[in-house]
């Protein structure tokens, strides 16, 4: 899979919140200052090449919607990250992001509850 540009992970970001959205309504949800209508056209046709993106007709023009679903594109980014800047290790790259973001053990403790729920 394709690693997407900022710009164009801003316009998923917001087609997978919208689910089928036009440029248009992207654009409305986009935070200011807001892009040209034809820059956010030209990103959905980018995406649409590279096969995050499909279209339908609707009136004079198309709704898009994702064709990747977010949490695909998160696992292999992620992974990605990891492999690039951890050497593979998810232990490195969690130890890295705990030094950083200064966590405490009460929140270590509720990540570990949380994960611990989605096991069972």
């Amino acid at each position: 899979m394709k690693q997407l540009t900022k710009a164009e992970e801003e316009i998923m970001q917001w087609l997978w919140t919208l689910g089928k959205a036009n440029v248009a309504t992207i654009i409305e949800n986009l935070p200011g200052p807001k892009p040209a209508y034809n820059t956010v056209s030209t990103i959905v046709r980018i995406l649409e090449s590279k096969g995050f993106v499909g279209h339908e007709k609707e009136g004079k023009g198309y709704l898009y919607f994702p064709l990747v679903k977010k949490e695909e594109y998160s696992n292999q980014s992620l992974n990605k990250l990891m492999d690039n800047y951890f050497q593979g290790s998810f232990k490195s790259m969690v130890s890295f992001f705990v030094k950083k973001n200064d966590i405490s053990l009460q929140e270590m403790e509720a990540i570990m509850k949380e994960l611990n729920k989605e096991k069972e």
